[in-house]
């Protein structure tokens, strides 16, 4: 670029004051800094934008047909060095979910997001948890939203929201009309479940300690929709998120199976970025966006 904002700036104030002078005095500047930046943009270009009379500076006919187009540079710049010191715009995110949290909560806080004043692109990408760990590692997501627990030197892991798991089976099931489950029920049952890896099935192994060795499980699937489709089809009974169960007890089709009080199916939800990952506006407000979901 052959000219620099501040050479820019002189010509505006030289063109307002019309006094070489006092344009410098209201840039802080020398006369003789104003005066040589003014002389290297005309000459940069081998052009004249003043007429010069004695001390007084005179835009000519090239300098008013300039002059609006270097105040819309100039103001376009300051909008910019706002918001570079603010930080406040927020920009195109790639954001990973696990599964419950990709297809049933995350798809709402994209359409939030990307109707903010910028209109910002969001890429979803759903994995279990132990991928979305590793492309939040790799720097290639901007944040993950896990179900499951996760240690790791590298990443930050921030608590979100509550979550519990609910066991549940399909109406015409023999448990349906049960009371309370006991871990006899429990252990004699026939099991559809998430995959091993999968943060729900961390939290229901968890929950059923003692019993696992005994428990007869008859599928493990990577999908939620599958399990609950397979659970109606009785072909067992299943665990899953209250979040991803909510619509199918409304409706009737799925209900919730009351287990002991020893056994603890609730969990948390998690944020987690590269610890040397930039906050970055958009950051911010993705887990503002977050916080607020009821």
């Amino acid at each position: 670029m052959k000219y620099s904002f501040r050479q820019l700036e002189v010509f505006l104030a030289a063109a307002h004051f019309q006094n070489i002078t006092r344009a410098a005095e209201s840039l802080a500047m020398s006369q003789s800094a104003a005066s040589s930046a003014l002389k290297e943009l005309e000459n940069q270009f081998d052009i004249q934008l003043f007429d010069r009379v004695g001390k007084r500076l005179q835009l000519n006919e090239l300098g008013r047909l300039y002059r609006p187009k270097v105040e819309a540079v100039l103001a376009q710049a300051n909008e910019l060095e706002q918001a570079f010191s603010k930080h406040t715009e927020v920009g195109a995110l790639k954001v990973g979910a696990t599964l419950t949290i990709g297809n049933y909560l995350a798809v709402g806080v994209m359409a939030q997001y990307m109707n903010t004043p910028t209109h910002p692109r969001v890429s979803l990408e759903v994995a279990n948890t132990s991928t979305i760990a590793r492309r939040v590692k790799d720097f290639e997501l901007d944040i993950g939203l896990i179900e499951g627990e996760l240690q790791s030197p590298e990443l930050d892991v921030l608590p979100w929201r509550g979550d519990e798991l609910v066991v549940f089976c399909s109406p015409s099931h023999p448990l349906a009309g049960k009371k309370s489950l006991s871990d006899e029920d429990l252990r004699s049952a026939t099991w559809i479940m998430r995959e091993p890896g999968s943060g729900t099935r961390q939290s229901f192994e968890r929950g059923m300690h003692g019993l696992l060795p005994d428990l007869n499980v008859l599928l493990e699937l990577e999908h939620t929709e599958a399990i609950k489709r397979a659970v109606e089809a009785d072909l067992g009974i299943g665990c899953l998120s209250e979040v991803v169960l909510a619509d199918a007890f409304k409706r009737g089709s799925l209900v919730p199976l009351t287990v002991p009080e020893h056994r603890r199916f609730d969990r948390q939800f998690y944020f987690i970025l590269h610890k040397q990952k930039y906050r970055s506006a958009g950051i911010d407000a993705w887990i503002e966006l977050c916080r607020q979901l009821r």
